[in-house]
């Protein structure tokens, strides 16, 4: 274990590792900086009680535990990492504070977000420790830090996370070249299909044709009391398929939690894709209202199928915004589990199951779905996100309200970016005008991306520029700008037409919204310009200056690529 500690890592790259605590500060020398130990001497002093046990010695002796930041959580020091480790080994039982015959034990840091702590399980004294509760106390000393020292708060005991992907799964996955573990596949497969599902039968049809493996556990009565699943070729060591049941793969994707969503059937009216879009968002708008008014268990319902509905909204959304709507129901997941029971008969719960229901009959729609045509829906899920939200906030679900607030932000960035895609299949630019010069004169050669970006804000968004140019966003939009205008368009033009699409007071950040609507703008123009093969800068003979079909970017960025996450947590 030290070794691997000490070494350069087999998946992560271990950097500068060092010892920040152990069980006899400051006497234990680090191997990393002292030339007179080594890991090898260090290992054998923190194995020299097992081999002065009184009783027998236990098989297996070592006790390891990894303490890990958040991502978006601050770098701490290694003097808090010590205070850390120390608080970790009194709650687990290994080392309390003021024992000196306690168990034996080193914290190595070798990355900037995590500790890890490698305790021998046997005392000075020759007893062994008693670690009873240990984990579960050390989650309370790990809240206890979360709230001294400023990092994200976390909420555990209430039984509604995910089942996260093991260490073998994950190094499996890059073993066979997979994006992502087949656990987080299935997960997403089965909730997709328990999202459009009618009943249990179209909910195993849709797994199947997902290419999904199906394993029923069927009663002797010949009822289904449950069922497990497998990807294809996924198989052990004996190459056995691997299954999964429903329940190890998140709490609410149980058989019986499954049947819940279909035990109260909706009917929708069959509508075309525009027509959907507009249904969707008069009912989603009248059940964010609702939501939660009818108590505990309602409200717990209403969370649950808002979540549905993100699923498979995710799914047929146009393309311009799908990754957000994925990374959104992916965050909200989390906030659709609620601890406790839920009722699924209330009148939001009913109005979100019939959005959901419209939009799952038109997924023949899904690429094909006018961006602009679904801006009203997204606005009204993003108000549906936020009434979650305050829903859990005043429930005091923490950790819940974490996840609604995650995925609002990423409804915001959605609808933002529609709302410059809108702006441009709208836009017309404005007449050219030529300036008459003096005979022999010649025209100053310009760069373009060469004009001051400040001055492009005080023409075209002048009550905003000084809070613009003090956001931390600001040099993502000035990037933006000059990709603009390298695509052959006016920057003042076209901020001023992205901004004035929509309200900007209301925005945290002025300068992000404007980054993401000039995301959907550059989006938009690539896609016409794809179609009607015109150039961002053409304008045929004669004309008044309009271009004779929309104009295209030059250069297409992913959305958001700025201020985007990395890659999903493993939290």
């Amino acid at each position: 274990m030290l070794d691997y500690l000490y070494g350069p890592g087999k998946r992560d790259e271990h950097t500068d590792p060092h010892m920040v605590a152990s069980w006899d500060d400051p006497f234990v020398e680090d191997p990393a900086r002292s030339p007179d130990m080594t890991i090898g001497d260090l290992a054998l002093i923190l194995d020299a009680p097992v081999f002065a046990l009184l009783s027998k010695r236990p098989a297996k002796h070592v006790y390891h535990v990894a303490v890990r930041n958040a991502p978006e959580d601050r770098l701490l020091t290694d003097e808090e990492w010590a205070r850390v480790a120390r608080e970790m080994m009194h709650a687990s039982g290994i080392a309390h504070h003021g024992d000196d015959q306690a168990c034996r034990w080193v914290a190595i840091r070798h990355a900037d977000d995590h500790i890890h702590i490698v305790a021998t399980q046997a005392r000075q004294d020759g007893r062994q420790p008693r670690l009873r509760q240990d984990i579960p106390r050390m989650h309370a000393a790990a809240r206890e830090f979360e709230v001294e020292f400023g990092l994200r708060r976390l909420k555990h005991g209430d039984k509604t996370t995910r089942k996260w992907p093991k260490t073998g799964e994950q190094e499996k996955a890059v073993r066979r070249g997979l994006v992502e573990p087949v656990r987080e596949t299935l997960q997403r497969e089965v909730r997709q299909a328990a999202a459009a599902a009618a009943d249990e039968g179209d909910f195993f049809a849709r797994l199947t044709a997902a290419g999904v493996r199906v394993n029923k556990r069927v009663a002797p009565d010949g009822n289904i009391t449950g069922y497990s699943v497998a990807m294809p070729g996924d198989r052990d060591g004996g190459h056995r398929a691997i299954w999964f049941s429903g329940a190890r793969l998140a709490p609410d994707l149980s058989l019986p939690r499954v049947r819940e969503r279909w035990r109260t059937p909706v009917s929708v009216p069959a509508v075309g894709p525009a027509e959907m879009w507009q249904e969707a968002e008069r009912r989603v708008r009248a059940a964010a209202d609702q939501l939660g008014a009818g108590g505990l268990s309602q409200g717990a319902g209403d969370v649950a199928a808002l979540g549905d509905l993100i699923v498979i909204a995710a799914v047929v959304s146009p393309r311009m915004v799908r990754d957000r709507l994925r990374d959104a129901a992916y965050e909200f997941e989390r906030a659709s589990r609620v601890p406790g029971d839920r009722a699924l008969e209330g009148q939001a719960r009913s109005l979100y199951r019939e959005s959901t229901r419209l939009l799952s009959q038109s997924t023949a729609a899904a690429g094909r779905s006018d961006t602009v045509a679904a801006l009203g829906f997204l606005l009204a899920l993003a108000t549906a996100i936020e009434a979650s939200r305050r829903w859990h906030q005043a429930q005091e679900h923490r950790a819940q309200t974490e996840a609604s607030g995650r995925a609002g932000r990423l409804l915001r960035e959605a609808v933002e970016v529609t709302v410059g895609a809108s702006a441009a299949r709208d836009f017309r630019p404005r007449p050219k005008r030529t300036a008459s010069r003096p005979s022999g004169s010649r025209r100053p050669a310009t760069v373009s991306g060469e004009r001051p970006m400040a001055g492009v804000l005080q023409e075209a968004v002048p009550g905003h520029v000084r809070a613009i140019l003090a956001d931390p966003a600001w040099p993502a939009l000035r990037t933006r700008l000059a990709a603009v205008e390298n695509a052959g368009e006016n920057p003042v033009d076209v901020l001023a037409a992205v901004a004035a699409r929509r309200d900007l007071t209301s925005a945290d950040s002025v300068a992000e919204v404007l980054t993401w609507r000039l995301d959907g703008w550059s989006r938009q123009r690539g896609a016409s310009a794809a179609v009607t093969g015109t150039s961002p800068s053409s304008t045929p003979t004669g004309s008044t200056g309009r271009s004779s079909g929309p104009r295209a970017a030059g250069t297409r960025r992913s959305p958001g690529d700025e201020e985007r996450k990395g890659p999903r947590r493993a939290r």
